[in-house]
């Protein structure tokens, strides 16, 4: 009888992080430009299922969640940057979850959701600078030269004339309003999902 109710917890287990990843995935596809940033820093929600994935599953899930979405897109989709620009994504999404998750799982009340999503937040944000400098822009200056990159950037802002400039002013900031409103959705809507990904099938 145990074991029974072991394996169908893990059968459960499986298919709600099937479904989220699935469903980050397809969120993946629904990206929107914004005027006031350099055109390849696009707006998704992509990451709220991973969140969603951490909170009610567990840490485990949510980085799970993350690295399925990738792959999958990556696969299907294809890559224009020698999957550095994937990686990036990963890191940034698996620096939100694992430690909003991480956080969360140590007591289930609002105040340590809002200390885990705010962790969660910083990190993403810190980790978008660390990406980017170490590893996007310099592959991408590569491939289209630095100078059209920052040329694209001072377009915007013209205090943006370089690789720390373009992080501190486009980046970073961008990667905190992302995260923030994920963040912001999944602390309002948290408490009227969390019973059905609870819910034991």
């Amino acid at each position: 009888m145990a074991a029974n109710t072991k394996r169908r917890s893990r059968i459960n287990y499986l298919v709600k992080v099937a479904l989220l990843s699935a469903l980050s995935f397809v969120l993946m596809y629904l990206e929107f430009p914004i005027g006031i940033v350099p055109p390849w820093l696009k707006l998704d929600f992509s990451d709220l299922p991973a969140v969603l994935a951490a909170f009610s599953l567990g840490p485990v899930a949510g980085v799970i969640c993350q690295v399925v979405k990738v792959l999958l897109f990556t696969l299907i989709h294809g890559t224009t940057s020698g999957f550095i620009g994937e990686l990036g994504n990963l890191l940034m999404g698996i620096a939100l979850v694992l430690p909003a998750g991480l956080i969360y799982k140590y007591k289930h009340n609002r105040k340590f959701a809002l200390i885990s999503m705010i962790v969660g937040i910083v990190s993403m944000t810190v980790m978008s600078f660390i990406s980017n400098y170490f590893l996007l822009i310099p592959v991408y200056a590569e491939m289209m030269g630095l100078e059209a990159i920052i040329g694209m950037c001072t377009a915007i802002v013209p205090a943006a004339d370089s690789v720390m400039a373009y992080c501190l002013i486009f980046a970073m900031p961008f990667t905190f309003a992302k995260a923030l409103i994920d963040c912001i959705v999944i602390f309002l809507c948290y408490k009227k999902i969390s019973p059905i990904l609870h819910k034991q099938y």
